[in-house]
């Protein structure tokens, strides 16, 4: 049985950013009408730019904190995506107001407008920052600690409102905790931006990338086509117990910074060999970090029938391609 969204009308929040544009794509080549909301705040034109004459997709210039935006975007929608967010650990410690104000505000909106229309299914990406100080790896969906950052806090209570939701008016909701997620469109760029494209970006440019710590801190780094496919089995998925549920949305695997760092070098390398030369410099640890991540995949793997397509290792050949034809 294929597991592919086909033929309906969909709207993707934040469909301008990095795993956002991505999802577009996607739904676009599977067959589908396509809607985007996004304000630009990080998202970028360019990332549509592609999709701009397809008459099956649709831009909407609009603020998810604003409610009349929110029910314009979905008037007409079967399947929400629910991708904007403002991002970062680090942002949300210096900016927890901006980050409370978009990531639980702008979520209850998009979600209330989305029952109000009669919107059939609300996807969103939730995050592993739900985890907080709960140490027992792998990470398992029902047994969660304290956040440790803004952030993490603004993404558990988004998890409470959809579940909230759900039981209140009925509205079939999936979250998706991402982990890590990195691969083509991703910004190099910024305060915030996430640690594979910045350690790219430097090392093209000769430039020798800070290890937050002593580099031992591990994540479960997770490629972007492996996102995509967790998002078409979350909106396809008819099995009752499937719905109203967050799933971990990884490859299962973990990678320390150091591990990450030689990996980008050998791999970029091959383009450029001078990149061999460079070695890693260590910093400070970052505030509202977990030392430790890493993925239970069963849950996902049993209700929504996912499978990982990449692991790191062959995610970050991609990635490395990408960014050396596009930087």
């Amino acid at each position: 049985m294929e597991r592919i969204l086909k033929d309906r009308r969909v709207l993707v929040t934040g469909g301008a950013g990095f795993i956002g544009s991505n999802l577009v794509e996607a739904l676009l080549n599977s067959g589908n009408n396509v809607v985007c909301l996004d304000n630009f705040s990080t998202g970028k034109r360019e990332n549509l730019k592609a999709f701009a004459k397809n008459p099956h997709f649709k831009l909407i210039e609009g603020d998810i904190r604003n409610y009349s935006d929110c029910l314009k975007a979905v008037e007409n929608i079967d399947i929400v995506f629910h991708e904007a967010a403002l991002g970062s650990v680090p942002r949300s410690i210096t900016d927890p107001i901006t980050s409370t104000d978009v990531n639980i505000g702008g979520f209850v909106k998009v979600l209330f407008a989305a029952k109000e229309l009669g919107v059939k299914r609300f996807i969103y990406a939730a995050s592993s920052s739900t985890y907080g100080d709960h140490t027992d790896l792998p990470k398992v969906e029902d047994k969660i600690g304290a956040p440790l950052s803004p952030y993490g806090i603004t993404k558990y209570v988004d998890e409470l409102f959809a579940a909230n939701f759900a039981k209140t008016y009925g509205i079939d909701v999936i979250g998706l905790r991402y982990f890590n997620v990195f691969g083509r469109r991703q910004d190099p760029d910024g305060a915030y931006a996430a640690v594979i494209p910045k350690f790219m970006k430097m090392m093209m440019k000769h430039e020798v990338p800070l290890i937050n710590g002593d580099g031992s801190v591990s994540r479960d780094f997770t490629y972007i086509d492996n996102v995509l496919q967790a998002n078409h089995l979350a909106s396809v998925v008819q099995n009752k117990e499937a719905l109203n549920q967050v799933y971990n949305v990884a490859h299962g695997e973990r990678t320390t910074l150091n591990q990450l760092f030689f990996s980008i070098r050998n791999l970029a390398a091959e383009f450029d060999k001078d990149i061999l030369a460079i070695e890693p410099v260590y910093g400070p640890a970052r505030a509202g970090d977990i030392p430790h991540s890493l993925a239970s995949i069963e849950k996902a793997k049993r209700l929504l029938y996912y499978s990982p397509i990449l692991n790191v290792e062959d995610g970050l050949k991609e990635a490395v391609k990408w960014y050396w034809k596009n930087l």
